[in-house]
């Protein structure tokens, strides 16, 4: 096989993301936007040995899993790998994802990973389904300031101010801005060259309060005319919280490291069942309310809680996962690295008159452990423990010092809930082979039309 030639395959798997995999004459193609069932025409790209890389060029017979996309930017927009694939074959490939990576990282074998998997849990209504959004700023090549989403492993911007991921809102929200800029002479942030002040929009929305958030990220102090934007915004129904955060560095962060408010509060509030939060532009806070309350109910219903356990929720953010489980616990104890974030926690855990959770800063495979040694020292030797503990890690999984802590911590049950099953797997992987047995295991899908799926894992201490 050589790059540009011309090929028609039939798409018989799909890889982790989201890519069709085809085979011709024993040679894997891996082609973005087609479908598994799919015959389609492609041109390769990238050939290497045994494998390469194809372009759709045109679909000669369409898979019976094909879909008219909602949105028409979906092929060339990154945020959504999937959303020509039948949602009910989306959820089949996000469980075969979770069992794949079990299988192939983990070391379980097919019979065990049956007998703990339950149906990945989807959603009535896979569109329109984000709390927030974070849109970049660009320049077009009439120099009018746009915004949209990156296009798939770029970052060039499609402009695009009605995702069909988000809610509503967003699309007026983003007209007023780009209206501001154009009448006020105000310039999009350009990364190649560092000029320029408007870098991203953050906008958020509360499902149940209908509260609205705009921030601003800007490469600067201040916000010329600010005024003017305030007053258009205010007009929208809901509109919370505006406020910018400045951001100076040239690096692919978008957030600042802290916010001013320039109209109303430096918040919004929502609710996840009948705890409320309190969210900040710089809080944490799962992206998809609706798949959310199913995710922490599901950790809930795991951890099985009797009123009189110790609870340790590592990587808390801003008590989302904490105060779900303070309702049934005697003692939770919430561990987060960003401050802000645990600021949030204790005003969350306030306003909903919650006394028993408790919160730490720092990082968790340094919080842990080092508790852990304290206790032993101030305890004569004995042991610190805890009936439950619950880890919500970024994508990187947990450190391996916070995995031997929390074997030596000996709880009854652990609680995984992850948004990258292959690290998931990896640390899986060492609590079994130190004592502890996957007993259920369940994907959420939070990220419907996208590759990305979030598990949530029971294990208990073998012979419980």
């Amino acid at each position: 096989m050589n790059k540009n030639d011309i090929v028609t395959v039939e798409i018989t798997d799909i890889g982790v993301s989201g890519e069709g995999i085809g085979h011709v004459d024993g040679y894997t193609l891996f082609i973005k936007d087609a479908v598994i069932g799919d015959v389609v025409e492609a041109k390769v790209m990238k050939a290497k040995k045994n494998y390469g890389y194809a372009r759709l060029m045109k679909v000669i017979t369409p898979s019976e899993y094909r879909v008219e996309p909602k949105c028409a930017f979906a092929r060339r927009c990154g945020g959504c790998q999937i959303q020509e694939m039948s949602y009910d074959r989306q959820l089949v490939f996000k469980d075969q994802k979770i069992r794949g990576n079990l299988e192939r990282i983990g070391g379980f074998t097919k019979d065990q990973i049956d007998t703990v998997m339950q149906p990945v849990v989807g959603m009535e209504h896979p569109f329109g389904y984000r709390n927030k959004a974070q849109f970049p700023f660009g320049t077009d090549k009439e120099g009018n300031p746009i915004t949209g989403f990156y296009a798939g492993r770029t970052h060039d911007i499609i402009a695009n101010t009605d995702c069909a991921l988000g809610v509503e809102q967003n699309k007026e929200i983003l007209e007023i801005i780009l209206q501001y800029m154009r009448e006020n002479k105000i310039k999009s942030y350009d990364e190649k060259t560092g000029k320029g002040l408007i870098r991203h929009a953050l906008i958020r929305y509360g499902f149940k309060t209908k509260e609205i958030m705009v921030c601003l990220v800007v490469s600067g102090k201040k916000l010329p005319k600010a005024e003017r934007l305030i007053e258009k915004l205010i007009q929208i129904e809901g509109m919370t919280s505006i406020t910018i955060s400045p951001n100076t560095r040239r690096d692919n962060v978008i957030m600042g490291d802290s916010y001013e408010i320039l109209w109303g509060q430096g918040y919004i509030t929502d609710y996840i069942g009948n705890v409320k939060y309190q969210i900040s532009p710089l809080s944490f806070y799962q992206v998809n309310p609706v798949q959310t309350e199913k995710l922490y109910g599901l950790a809930l219903e795991y951890a099985d809680l009797k009123g009189d356990e110790t609870v340790w929720d590592l990587y808390c953010g801003i008590g989302t996962i904490s105060l779900f489980l303070a309702q049934k616990a005697k003692q939770v104890y919430g561990v987060e690295i960003v401050p802000q974030a645990i600021d949030d926690a204790k005003e969350n855990a306030k306003i909903n008159a919650i006394d028993n959770a408790e919160f730490f800063v720092g990082k968790a495979e340094e919080v842990l452990p080092e508790y852990y040694a304290e206790y032993e020292r101030e305890h004569n030797g004995e042991t610190a423990h805890a009936d439950v503990i619950v880890v919500d890690p970024p994508r990187k999984g947990c450190d391996e010092t916070l995995l031997e802590t929390i074997v030596k911590m000996q709880p009854e049950k652990v609680v995984y809930v992850s948004c990258d099953s292959a690290t998931l797997a990896r640390d899986l992987k060492y609590l079994c082979a130190n004592g502890y047995e996957i007993k259920m295991c369940r994907g959420v899908d939070q990220f419907p039309q996208s590759v990305h799926v979030e598990t949530c894992v029971l294990l208990s201490k073998l012979g419980q």
